[in-house]
Parts: structure tokens; C-alpha cells; sequence
């Protein structure tokens, strides 16, 4: 069995009268990247605060290393909140510095790692301007850099590739790639799908406080996949037995959507592919929506 890092069992949390987060239970396993989703105010935001105890649940459990989330174990744990928090008069460094020596650094350790850091981040050359002059993108990329700069063994990540373009995003990704490459665990909240599905091992859907989406990734898509399969090539496709009606989409390469009729396997029309001698297969596979699809269609089922 893995070994978690979190464990949340039958948590609620209100706002007076308003339910926040209502009954969730999941576990976070070490070494992976686990993604919170969930639209704006779902409680995705409340859930990562209970879990670093910044606030209370009403009722529930909530275990981090095994256990209540003593002093000891918030120095194993960088937090990336949404709303971002540097000191804006103050220069890069002696931030980055002063940041680490809260979480047990020693000054010239801090100092050391915040320049690795820096220039890993290709801002070695920012180091002594102060927050405020910096770019959005430039504040952000040094707020993950406070985040990771005790080299915790957890870190929580709220949106973190907000504000980030392109270039910098993969700069982001590939930190954290490597973070997890050396056995660190990443809970991260975030709305771009594409993220979730090139990192994430599992993930986690919460709305209007509910669970709605736990488990792998791949898991997770399948059980939406439609009853049909994507194909690429040249054939008659209608003419395979099984398949009820053919959807063509061009969007470059001339692929098809063969629905299947019910009780058809995609192991029998792929037989019948490739016993035929008229049809030519360049591409074969399921019909599964990407995570973007998923999460829409788990949002407006959910609707009033």
C-alpha cells in the first residue's frame, strides 16, 4: 500500500449557515502529484487551509505524516497560497533570505540555496531589486522559489501557474517535476486541465462542497469514455460490424468517431480492421474526453 502524506476523513466545514466543504474524504500518497479541482468557491481553497490548519473543521479528521499537524511538521511543508503574500519594499534576496531563516535555514545556508534557486529560475540577475519592480510573472516564479526553499517534503500549491506564460510555465513544470523526481509530494489547485493531465498521478474534484471526481487520472477518463473509438486511415467505416453511425471530424489528419452499438467491443472492430483487406489503420483508440470536457460536464450536471 503507499504511503500517505494526507489523509482527510468525513471533514465538513461551514460559514455560518453556508456548508463549505461538505463531508469530503480522500488520501494523499507520498512521491505523487495529486490535483485539487473544482470551480471558483467549490472549497477547494477551505480544504487546503484545514489541511495546513490555518482553519478548523467543524467536524472530521484530518492526519498529515501520519498525525495533527504539529510545529515539526510545518517545516516539512512549503504552502504556495492563491493570494500571493511577498514584501514589496524589500529586495529579492534578503526576502528570499529572511523567508528561509523562518523555516530553520541558517543565513548563509538560506543565502546559498536562494541564489541556486534564482539562477535555476534564470533570475540570477534580480536578485537585488526589490519585489516591487518585478513582473508578475517574475513575483511569481520567486513566491514557488520561497515555497520550495527548505526543501520540504510536501508542498501545497494553490494555482500555481497563474500569471505565467508559456516559457515560464515550463520552467514551473519542469521544478516541479523534479522536486517530485526526488520522492517530495505535491498537492496541487489548479484550472488548467492540460497541467493536470501531463503531472497529475490522481486527482480529486470537489463541488458545492461535494466530492465528485477521486482517483487516477486515466481512471477518471475512462469512466467518461463514450461507447465508441477514434480511428485514423482509409476505409468504409459503417460497413464494420458493430459500428452504428460514423462522426468524421477534420482537424488536419481526417479522423473518424465509430460508435458502437451496445454490447460491441473495440477488441472485435479492431479485429474486423485488421481482417479486412480494404481498410488501411493509421490510428485506433478509445473515445475518451480529455480532462477539460470532464470537468464542464461534471459542473453543469451539477447545476440547480
Amino acid at each position: 500500500m503507499p504511503e500517505s502524506v494526507i489523509q482527510v476523513e468525513r471533514v465538513f466545514r461551514n460559514y455560518g449557515s453556508f456548508r463549505a466543504v461538505d463531508g469530503v474524504s480522500f488520501e494523499v500518497h507520498r512521491g505523487e502529484v495529486f490535483a485539487m479541482l473544482g470551480p471558483n468557491g467549490s472549497g477547494k481553497t477551505t480544504t487546503m487551509r484545514m489541511i495546513l490548519d490555518l482553519l478548523k473543521p467543524d467536524s472530521g479528521t484530518i492526519a498529515v505524516f501520519g498525525g495533527p499537524l504539529v510545529d515539526a511538521a510545518r517545516d516539512r511543508i512549503g504552502y504556495l497560497p492563491e493570494e500571493r503574500g511577498l514584501y514589496r519594499n524589500v529586495q529579492v534576496i534578503e526576502m528570499m533570505i529572511y523567508l528561509g531563516t523562518l523555516k530553520g535555514l541558517s543565513r548563509r545556508d538560506a543565502q546559498q540555496r536562494s541564489q541556486r534557486l534564482l539562477e535555476r529560475l534564470e533570475m540570477g540577475d534580480q536578485s537585488k531589486k526589490k519585489i516591487s519592480e518585478l513582473s508578475k510573472g517574475m513575483q511569481q516564479k520567486i513566491q514557488f522559489a520561497v515555497t520550495v526553499l527548505h526543501d520540504p517534503d510536501l508542498i501545497i500549491v494553490d494555482e500555481p501557474f497563474s500569471g505565467l506564460d508559456p516559457v515560464n510555465s515550463l520552467v514551473l513544470k519542469d521544478l516541479l517535476t523534479e522536486f517530485k523526481s526526488r520522492g517530495g509530494t505535491i498537492v496541487m489547485s489548479t484550472h488548467q486541465m492540460t497541467q493536470v493531465e501531463e503531472m497529475a498521478d490522481r486527482l480529486f474534484m470537489i463541488h458545492r462542497g461535494q466530492q465528485k471526481l477521486y482517483g487516477t487520472v486515466d481512471a477518471i477518463r475512462k469512466q467518461y469514455a463514450q461507447h465508441a473509438i477514434i480511428v485514423e486511415g482509409r476505409g468504409d467505416w459503417a460497413a464494420l460490424p458493430g459500428v452504428v453511425s460514423v462522426e468524421t471530424r477534420e482537424n488536419g489528419r481526417s479522423s473518424a468517431v465509430l460508435h458502437l452499438a451496445e454490447g460491441v467491443s473495440s477488441d472485435s472492430v479492431l479485429a474486423a480492421i485488421t481482417s479486412s483487406g480494404s481498410i488501411h489503420i493509421e490510428r485506433f483508440e478509445l473515445a475518451v474526453p480529455d480532462l477539460n470536457d470532464i470537468f464542464i460536464r461534471v459542473v453543469e450536471e451539477n447545476r440547480l
